[in-house]
């Protein structure tokens, strides 16, 4: 989803980028299942304690006061519950939601439209907002903060802006990439939230609910196998459960176990970090074939066989979140949690067990 030519690449438009199974965007699959396996309340909701908390406090006290909620921003990785608590929020104020997203907002006209045939009290969800054109976010900022647009009519010396009243509705703001909203859109956000990645033990209550609404049979070890390979995402958690579901179906009469689980992985070529084969790939090349580094980004991406984008997007953040591999101003390093989660042995480990020894013949 490149959606501008001066746009930095994220994982999911970097060129070359493999489907993964541990990947965190949504492909079609994903977005049918999710809206089965989606909670339909806050009390429901898994994980992100304190964002629920913080976000429960706004929305009681909206409906107390009989107004619409302030503007919501979520920032956080994909796959983590911002489009499920845009939903949440929408279902907490009794009020409908309207769905759209950054890269479908190319002109003000289009984001005018939109915000003109909002009824009052209605939550409109925007996804990736910072990828919004910079007129239409001109726009939203006195959308949001006084409920008014000014729609452009003519051009030239002729043309007239004409004021245009919006009811009070709430924006949720999405993004995977805080960092690039800019001051005065973040500054008209009443609540923010950051997103964080779940724990494992979060993760195997996600699975166990999952498990449930798809009437799969799983034992406590078994989703715990499966939340310690799913890189902290529920998005991940739940692909992962459904392909554990498919080899328990066929080879173990449906229930999922802790060997069955970690089997069925096996053959997903999912390993128990929830590393997959462009991890190993990187990992490999760096420590086999450049001693564990430093070695230029460029370089390591010919050795894997990808494009640079696609190592540096899609596979470095996992691996760098991982402690196993290391951004240097010389290059990629890797640590030594990554030669001992391959089972190879550094370099100097090598020279000082049984060669400079000899040397010296000491």
């Amino acid at each position: 989803m490149n959606w501008d030519d001066t746009a930095p690449h994220t994982a999911e438009d970097a060129p070359g980028a493999p489907d993964r199974l541990v990947g965190a965007d949504a492909d079609g699959e994903d977005t049918a299942v999710e809206a089965a396996l989606r909670p339909k309340d806050l009390e429901e909701f898994v994980g992100q304690e304190r964002v629920r908390e913080q976000l429960d406090l706004v929305l009681r006290a909206a409906r107390a006061r009989g107004a619409t909620a302030d503007h919501v921003l979520l920032s956080g990785a994909p796959g983590l519950g911002k489009t499920t608590l845009s939903m949440i929020i929408a279902a907490e104020m009794g009020a409908p939601i309207r769905i759209t997203s950054g890269p479908a907002i190319q002109h003000a006209g289009d984001l005018a439209a939109i915000l003109s045939s909002l009824q009052e009290g209605e939550v409109l969800f925007l996804d990736e907002i910072h990828r919004m054109s910079r007129p239409a976010e001109e726009m939203l900022y006195m959308a949001m903060e006084d409920f008014r647009v000014d729609v452009i009519v003519g051009k030239g010396p002729g043309a007239t802006a004409i004021p245009l009243e919006l009811p009070p509705f709430t924006l949720v703001g999405a993004t995977t990439r805080a960092g690039l909203l800019p001051p005065p859109l973040r500054d008209r956000f009443g609540f923010t939230a950051h997103m964080e990645f779940y724990a494992p033990a979060e993760l195997e209550r996600v699975i166990h609910r999952s498990a449930g609404l798809l009437d799969v049979e799983i034992e406590p070890e078994g989703a715990a196998e499966i939340a310690g390979r799913s890189r902290g995402t529920p998005r991940i958690a739940n692909r992962l459960l459904r392909r554990v579901r498919d080899y328990a179906q066929v080879k173990a009469d449906g229930l999922i176990t802790r060997e069955v689980a970690s089997q069925a992985l096996g053959v997903y070529e999912v390993d128990a970090r929830g590393l997959d084969r462009l991890d190993r790939a990187v990992l490999t090349a760096l420590l086999k074939l450049f001693g564990g580094g430093p070695v230029g980004l460029s370089t390591l991406a010919v050795a894997v066989g990808e494009e640079r984008e696609t190592v540096e997007e899609v596979a470095e953040p996992f691996l760098v979140r991982e402690g196993l591999l290391a951004r240097t101003p010389r290059g990629r390093i890797a640590t030594p949690a990554a030669w001992a989660h391959l089972g190879l042995v550094p370099p100097q480990q090598q020279a000082g067990a049984s060669g400079q020894q000899g040397l010296f013949g000491a």
